[in-house]
């Protein structure tokens, strides 16, 4: 990943992020108000089509290979969760790793009542996103936000997070999503054992894995040339687990997995019309021995 410059996939995920919000209420899988400020004036440009295509957009989406639909899934996914510890005091503090335009602790803001938000990510974009909440600072709620810059594949996370005030063993709960897949093996291990360490027992973890589909299908064959279109952009994958592997792998290094959910799982739990989660992606929830 390049980061001299802001990350242009954290941009597309905002976007998709916004889509959401045409719908009615009842109708959205993430209800994300303050998605829209982030967008460059390329991406707000991108958004407008979208909304401007109606009927037709639905439709692109319903028959699409589903990847808008994941994003969504995704990070309602992680909401979820997110909402119950913090509902249910078990985490003192919150760690988003690779924050991009996450807006968890606006939208969290009451549950959270003042417990600390870490925002770890690349300085381009850390730095771009200060500059546009300060921007917008009336349509933000108060929060007890804390960026941290790091590379994830050069630095080391904890002494970052201990630097910005991260209290070590206190019970965390850690996000890491859209990330993994453009780590090395041994970066996502490393981090993932920080994490463990640093959180101590009871910390909780939601995060998503990428894996090629292995099946002969035409889907399956669009899925893996994506990859070459992310190298394009300057962030190819270099990381995948199947599902199958994803529970031993977590237990290695620390943690018991409390839920594994693939795309037919998060299509049941959270899409109420006819869009299709793609798949060769999925989300585990799991928590540090």
């Amino acid at each position: 990943m390049i980061s001299n410059r802001p990350s242009q996939t954290a941009e597309t995920v905002c976007l998709m992020r916004a889509t959401d919000q045409r719908r009615p209420p009842s109708e959205r899988i993430v209800d994300d108000p303050y998605a829209k400020l982030f967008l460059g004036p390329m991406m707000r440009a991108a958004l407008s089509s979208w909304e401007v295509a109606g009927a037709v957009g639905r439709l692109a989406e319903r028959y699409s290979p589903g990847l808008t639909t994941f994003v969504l899934a995704r990070h309602r996914y992680i909401d979820d969760r997110l909402w119950r510890a913090l509902r249910g005091e078990r985490v003192a503090q919150v760690v988003l790793l690779g924050a991009g335009y996450d807006s968890r602790a606006y939208r969290f803001a009451s549950e959270l009542r003042g417990r600390p938000v870490f925002e770890v990510d690349f300085p381009a974009t850390g730095r771009r996103k200060d500059r546009i909440t300060a921007r917008h600072r009336k349509a933000f709620p108060a929060a007890n936000v804390s960026r941290i810059e790091t590379d994830f594949q050069t630095q080391t996370l904890s002494d970052q997070l201990v630097k910005g005030g991260f209290e070590p063993e206190a019970r965390t709960f850690f996000v890491w999503e859209g990330v993994s897949m453009y780590l090395t093996r041994d970066a996502v291990k490393g981090t993932l054992t920080t994490m463990q360490e640093l959180g101590g027992r009871g910390s909780e973890l939601a995060m998503d894995f990428w894996y090629y589909l292995d099946q002969p299908s035409l889907l399956a064959t669009v899925y893996r040339a994506s990859t070459s279109f992310l190298s394009l952009l300057g962030e190819p994958i270099t990381f995948g687990i199947h599902p199958e592997d994803a529970v031993p792998f977590l237990s290695r290094l620390g943690f018991r997995t409390l839920d594994v959910a693939d795309a037919s799982a998060l299509e049941e739990r959270y899409v109420t019309d006819r869009r299709r989660v793609a798949p060769g992606m999925y989300l585990v929830h799991a928590v540090a021995r």
